[in-house]
This record gives structure tokens, C-alpha cells and sequence, in this order.
């Protein structure tokens, strides 16, 4: 049964960024509908099972690895101090508005802070994916909306153990724990880079890459996404780190080919559709006026909080436009933080579809938008 649901999941994946493709919209947009169609919430030919979930995951770890591989490190450093003013507005003006919208319906401040919290989260693998498909991932204003997500989405780790740590003590880390664990995450990301490059240029100018060398990269990537995850930074965040390091040395195009390979023709697709098949069109109808509110003020966060504020450390206005909209998408990183939200009882049961529905959106506007931001652009 497994092979059939997973040939039925594959064929989405192939027809739905097929019709994208011919449309002139990126194939990650087809994937994602077909993945609503084949669904729960519509034809209900696959439920996501736990296999299916796995799957899902490696594929966007493999994902943001690739595109780690693919950044240029001095670009990044370069544009480090742009990226960390674009995140803080990244964080600051989602959160304002969140506080707004929530007030505005009748939420309390401490609900209306988690949803600002929520909607500060960037998941930047949407637009990866897609700035890869129109080969625009290493451009300067993709090394600005990477370097910004990975700081936005260490920015929301510390706001979430802060209000957490507010509203249940005795659920949740101390905030001081939080700041070593991020802390030492980043320590070791540093001493481990500079040991990998320093001693693969020396190694590998005497001797020729072998085809293991992605093994042995596939299992660095893997083992970073552990670590980052057991310091309490996001495993995506950690695999595209591993990548960032790798970037630095002189095997980074075999391994990129070899791990796009295995990413391209398997996971990857799985991670998308799998992102649709989860999606309740149900459930979100029923408080649609509050869903609608989030998402206004989740697209205009990242416009006026990551577009605006590049405008002001130098980007030319297109370029802030193609930043603020490649900030746009949620995905998973706001399902997690919703997720801790209604365990904490904060998110309240009513407030998860509203959610969902601004999650699901921002999710699928994004490819075409972000398309259509960097049309005629050379």
C-alpha cells in the first residue's frame, strides 16, 4: 500500500508542476494545490501518514541544505549587518500588527502578542524553492532574505521561551537557558566551520574528491539538523547552516549535485504536496473574518517590516519589493509556534483555523508573487 501512496503522491507532485510550469508559475505552487486535492480536505485519496511526515521532513532539511550549499559566504557576511535591521523589522511590525488585529476582534494583549509572535515567524523554504526554480537564489536580495529568515527565526525562538516562560513558568525553559543553548549552537557552528575549511582547502588540494564525500556531507548536514534541534533552534535552521559551512570549501558543486539529485527527484516533492495534504479547508471557514485580519497583517508586516526597512539600508525599491515578499510565506515555522501556543492555552481552539487559513495563503501566494516581483529583471 505504501509504494501505491507514494506513486500516487509523486504523480501530484509531476502533474501539478507540470500545469504550474505551463502556466508560468512555479512548479512548488502546483504541488501545493495538488496536495489540498488528493487530501483530507477534498478527495481524501491519502491521509499524511507518520512515513509520509518523515519524508516530508528530510525533504526540506535536504532543501535548505542545497541552499546553503548554493549561498556565497562573503555575500552573506557582506550583507550581515543589512540582514539582522531587515529582521528585527521583520519581527517588530508582524508583532505590532498581530497586537492590533487581535485587539481590534475582542482578543486579550496576551493572546494578541503570541499571534504577533506567530506572524513574525519566516519560513523561508517556499521561497527557496522558488528563487531557485527562476535561478534568482544568489542574487543580493536572496542573501538578504536567507540571512534575515535564520535571524528572524533565532529572534522568534527567544520571543517564544519570553512569553512562554510569562504565561506557564513551570512549562517552559528559563529564558537564560534558551540564550546559552542559542548561544553554544552558534559557538560550535563557528569552530566547526573554521576547522571544515581550513582543513578541507588544505586536504583536498593534494587529492582528488571522491563520490563518498556526499555521504559524508549528507551525514554533517543530518547530524547538524540533530544538534540544532537539541539547542533549540530549528533543524531546517541547522541544516542550512551545515550547508553555509560546506559553501567554503572546494567539493561545495559535488555535493550540491549529488544531494539535489536525491532532493529533486524524491523528497522535495513529498515535502510540498505532504504541506498541502495537511490542509483543513473545513475547519478554516469557520472563523474566516479573524483568518482574514491575520492575513493582512501577516503580508503587510513583511512588506512594510522587511521591504521598507531594506529600502532604507540600500536596496533599490524592486529589490525591497522582492525582499519584503520572499518574507511573506509562514509555513511550518508558524505551525510550530502555533502549536506550542494551544498547549499553552494561549492559541485558543477557535483561533487555530484562523491561523491555518492565514498560513495556508501566505504559503501559496508566495511563489507567483515573488515570480512576478522579479519579472524583466536580468
Amino acid at each position: 500500500m505504501f509504494l501505491l501512496q507514494l506513486s500516487v503522491v509523486l504523480s501530484a507532485a509531476a502533474l501539478g508542476g507540470y500545469i504550474c510550469k505551463k502556466l508560468n508559475q512555479p512548479a512548488v505552487l502546483g504541488q501545493l494545490i495538488f496536495g489540498i486535492l488528493i487530501g483530507p480536505s477534498l478527495l481524501n485519496i491519502i491521509t499524511p501518514t507518520e512515513t509520509f511526515i518523515h519524508m516530508s521532513d528530510l525533504g526540506v532539511i535536504l532543501l535548505m541544505f542545497i541552499a546553503g550549499l548554493e549561498t556565497d559566504l562573503d555575500e552573506m557576511i557582506r550583507s550581515g549587518k543589512s540582514s539582522l535591521i531587515i529582521a528585527l523589522g521583520g519581527v517588530a511590525v508582524p508583532i505590532a500588527l498581530g497586537v492590533a488585529a487581535s485587539s481590534l476582534l475582542g482578543h486579550s494583549l496576551e493572546e494578541g502578542f503570541f499571534i504577533g509572535v506567530i506572524l513574525s515567524a519566516t519560513s523561508v523554504s517556499i521561497t527557496v524553492e522558488t528563487l531557485r526554480e527562476i535561478d534568482k537564489l544568489k542574487t543580493k536580495q536572496g542573501m538578504a532574505i536567507l540571512g534575515a529568515a535564520v535571524i528572524d527565526d533565532v529572534i522568534g525562538i527567544i520571543l517564544l521561551s519570553l512569553v512562554s516562560g510569562l504565561i506557564n513558568p513551570e512549562a517552559s525553559q528559563s529564558f537564560a537557558l534558551v540564550l546559552a543553548k542559542l548561544l553554544g549552537f552558534f559557538i560550535i557552528s563557528v569552530g566547526a566551520g573554521m576547522f571544515i575549511i581550513k582543513f578541507s582547502k588544505k586536504y583536498f588540494t593534494m587529492r582528488n574528491t571522491s563520490q563518498k564525500i556526499a555521504v559524508v556531507a549528507l551525514i554533517f548536514c543530518l547530524l547538524f539538523g540533530f544538534i540544532a534541534e537539541e539547542m533549540g533552534v530549528a533543524a531546517i535552521t541547522g541544516a542550512y547552516v551545515a550547508g553555509l559551512i560546506l559553501s567554503g570549501t572546494p567539493f561545495r558543486h559535488k555535493v550540491s549535485y549529488s544531494i539535489q539529485e536525491l532532493s529533486y527527484l524524491l523528497l522535495t516533492p513529498i515535502f510540498f504536496v505532504v504541506t498541502g495534504m495537511k490542509v483543513d479547508l473545513s475547519h478554516m471557514l469557520n472563523d474566516l473574518p479573524f483568518g482574514m485580519a491575520l492575513l493582512i497583517a501577516a503580508v503587510l508586516g513583511k512588506l512594510l517590516g522587511c521591504g521598507v526597512v531594506a529600502k532604507f539600508v540600500g536596496f533599490k525599491p524592486r529589490e525591497s519589493l522582492q525582499i519584503g515578499v520572499g518574507m511573506i510565506p509562514r509555513g511550518e515555522v508558524a505551525l510550530i509556534v502555533t502549536d506550542i501556543g494551544l498547549k499553552l492555552g494561549v492559541v485558543p481552539k477557535g483561533l487555530f483555523a484562523a491561523i491555518i487559513f492565514m498560513i495556508l495563503v501566505t504559503t501559496m501566494a508566495s511563489p507567483p508573487l515573488l515570480k512576478k516581483a522579479f519579472e524583466g529583471v536580468a
